[in-house]
């Protein structure tokens, strides 16, 4: 038998699924990232794929294409692992067909649709990939091509897969308005999300500091708040990757944050924005009267019956360039200083008006349209009913119609929310905040001037200090993986949590560090949120989980995802080496 160079695969087998090779001590491995729910593989071995390998497949507009576009790579990879498993090469006639059946070809790919897939590959025959949907067959093909490896050609065989995912929210989302991204670098995330089994791109489109999507009812939001006309989202730009997510089975959930992060509106709309413009913390001021958390000021002003003019245009806009049921309406970080800057605010509280109500006006201004007139469930940042100074009443949020997404205060943030009878999205920045751990960007901070220790009592640079980053340090994919999204939750609060976001937010990336700042550590909670981060036994499986990561991110490389590494090459040709133990 030929030493075998092979294209796939990371452990992700349960002990008791597999055997050892008897003429060797190696341990036979295969790979698949997430790791899935079943898999069964009693003997180690493979099968040769024919040079005429085919697909069989019912025709479907969004399966057909991603079918297409498997049998390519799967054709053409040849990956070869860091570490060549031992496997018994049979001598049964190629694979030459992998026949697909799918029970439901018009299930829409919506919040909760069935992904549950299973693959059979036996070691004479064709193999079989079944599926309710065109959306888990989807999940079932990218398994079936990370079980493929070689030159000529391999595929594990003998093996069958049970898989379907634990939660049906899994999502990254990327912020295109502090940096502008180009319409090749969010198609390449969401091709890799999809080889992640991720299927949520929650595009934050707009802030303060740019208005980068054009829409036809206003076409001056872009047109003078973008950063420029070659860097903004036309309606063509939005169907291309609209598409391209349904080719990939990935949900495109568009987010236009509001009343504050809306800085931007005021270049079209001056008269509609409070703060504009302005300096963010302006000297002598305290930092509770500050007129935004960070540079870029200004909130859409609920009291100006404009506002919801254009508003309305804006959401009627988005929701027809956009399909998605969801709809994220923003409503975080409403700071006090900036609506207290306007004079027509400023009467209205003297005139006994409270904060809380302005954002209730707002919200009762908006809601009831996205809700009847849009026919969208409406998705807010926690801040609409958690905030400490500007919250609504829970009465105008009916839970049925509202989705919380919690980032502050770790789980305990989410426990609030879905006792609360809320569903929630869970991307806290203690765990999920991709962007955190890069220090801060804003200028003229002498306390990074410091070249023996900081200020006593005061860590910054030195002894555990944030180093400037708000939500330091820096979130491994350890991090990432380890975190448990229903920690401290009944059973009952559970079913409420429909999934997770790692987020990655702008202020200092851009297109030349988005994969790494994403990748592997969205592979981490994609694994989570897939198939768990436990064992069988119930045990944290972190440990074994390094080994098969590493050979992930080897393999997203070679499809051209520029995913950082996590350790040495050596460790990862060293099994076990690098740990802790023995």
């Amino acid at each position: 038998m030929s030493r075998l160079s092979f294209s796939l695969f990371i452990s992700i087998i349960i002990s008791s699924c597999f055997l050892i090779n008897p003429i060797s001590s190696i341990q036979s491995q295969i790979n698949v990232w997430p790791k899935p729910r079943s898999i069964s593989w009693p003997n180690p071995q493979a099968t040769l794929l024919s040079p005429a390998f085919n697909i069989l497949s019912p025709y479907h507009q969004h399966l057909s294409p991603a079918v297409n576009r498997y049998l390519r790579l799967i054709q053409s990879e040849h990956h070869r692992p860091i570490v060549t498993p031992t496997v018994n090469l049979t001598s049964t006639p190629p694979l030459h067909f992998l026949t697909l059946s799918i029970s439901d070809l018009t299930a829409p790919l919506h919040h909760g649709v069935d992904e549950s897939y299973t693959l059979t590959i036996p070691t004479l025959g064709s193999a079989n990939l079944t599926a309710f949907t065109v959306w888990g067959a989807m999940r079932g093909l990218e398994s079936f091509s990370q079980l493929v490896w070689g030159d000529p050609l391999r595929v594990a065989s003998g093996l069958s897969v049970s898989d379907s995912p634990i939660f049906g929210h899994r999502g990254v989302m990327l912020d295109t308005s502090r940096n502008y991204y180009g319409v090749e670098d969010i198609l390449r995330t969401i091709e890799a999300m999809s080889a992640n089994k991720l299927n949520v791109f929650h595009w934050h489109i707009t802030d303060s500091h740019s208005f980068p999507l054009v829409l036809p009812s206003e076409p001056d939001l872009a047109g003078k708040g973008s950063y420029g006309p070659e860097m903004q989202y036309s309606p063509a730009d939005v169907k291309r990757v609209v598409e391209f997510g349904f080719e990939h089975g990935v949900r495109i959930l568009p987010e236009i944050d509001a009343p504050g992060h809306t800085g931007s509106w005021a270049e079209a709309y001056p008269e509609i924005v409070t703060c504009a413009n302005m300096f963010w913390w302006p000297a002598g001021v305290e930092w509770d009267d500050r007129f935004a958390s960070e540079p870029g000021t200004g909130h859409l002003n609920p009291l100006n019956p404009k506002t919801y003019q254009v508003l309305r245009n804006v959401l009627r806009d988005v929701a027809t360039l956009f399909p998605e049921p969801f709809y994220h309406a923003g409503a975080d970080e409403i700071i006090p200083g900036c609506w207290k800057a306007d004079p027509t605010v400023q009467t209205f509280l003297s005139n006994g008006g409270t904060l809380p109500q302005l954002l209730e006006i707002f919200v009762n201004s908006t809601f009831p349209y996205i809700v009847s007139q849009l026919n969208r469930t409406a998705v807010y940042w926690e801040d609409v009913l958690l905030d400490s100074t500007v919250k609504v009443d829970p009465s105008i949020l009916p839970p049925e119609n509202t989705i919380l997404q919690t980032w502050n205060n770790g789980p305990n943030n989410t426990k609030r929310i879905v006792s609360a009878g809320y569903r929630a999205i869970v991307s806290s920045s203690d765990f999920y905040y991709l962007d955190c751990g890069h220090g801060d960007f804003v200028g003229n901070d002498s306390r990074f001037d410091r070249q023996t220790g900081d200020d006593p009592g005061n860590p910054f640079n030195y002894n555990g200090g944030s180093g400037g980053s708000w939500c330091g340090p820096f979130k491994t994919w350890q991090r990432v993986y380890d975190y448990d999204i229903t920690y401290g939750l009944s059973e009952t609060e559970a079913k409420l949590v429909l999934g997770g976001e790692v987020a990655l937010w702008s202020e200092q990336a851009d297109p030349t560090v988005l994969d790494p700042r994403i990748w592997p550590r969205a592979s981490a909670m994609a694994e989570t949120l897939w198939s768990g981060n436990r064992d069988g036994t119930g045990m944290k499986r972190y440990a074994e989980a390094t080994d098969r990561l590493n050979e992930w991110r080897y393999r997203m490389v070679g499809r051209g995802i520029r995913a950082e590494p996590i350790q040495p090459l050596w460790c990862v040709s060293h099994p076990g080496m690098c740990n802790t133990v023995q």
